[in-house]
């Protein structure tokens, strides 16, 4: 009879950590996952539109091209894992006005306030709207360009 005894004493607290750790393991190791995989496609989402922006760039910024305004509908997804994002860019103008400037631009997920950035390298005949706001799931996400006649450039979200 003591052998039954010492099995109780052994296996009711294992049984009990099982039912207990088993689950939290599992639904942390799921959000972690999950987490991951949206960090993954938010910097995906930032990395196409930087590209995108660099693009426009290097299209526009030819003397072939007239002064006038260009708007590139966004091809992105309007969600990220069911959460729509949205963001923001910040032009670092450099100490020399003729040198390349850098768009850095910043997405975040909303609610869950998962971020990414991305570079975009211009020229220094750029110019950023300060306060534009890309919002994935507007129907009017898109990134616009309107060339001077100077040559200058002016980006901004529509």
């Amino acid at each position: 009879m003591p052998h039954i005894t010492i099995e109780h004493v052994i296996l009711v607290p294992v049984l009990f950590a099982q039912i207990l750790i088993f689950p939290l393991a599992a639904s942390f190791i799921t959000s972690t996952w999950t987490n991951a995989q949206r960090n993954a496609e938010l910097q995906d989402a930032a990395n196409l539109l930087a590209s995108t922006i660099q693009q426009l760039y290097l299209s526009v910024n030819r003397k072939e091209i007239l002064a006038g305004n260009i708007t590139q509908a966004s091809t992105l997804p309007p969600t990220i894992d069911s959460y729509s994002y949205k963001a923001v860019g910040s032009l670092m103008a450099p100490l020399d006005p003729n040198s390349s400037r850098v768009l850095t631009l910043s997405l975040t997920l909303e609610r869950v306030r998962n971020t990414a950035t991305a570079n975009a390298v211009l020229g220094p005949n750029v110019l950023w709207l300060e306060g534009s706001v890309f919002e994935s799931t507007s129907p009017n996400a898109s990134v616009k360009v309107q060339k001077f006649t100077n040559g200058n450039l002016l980006f901004s979200f529509g």
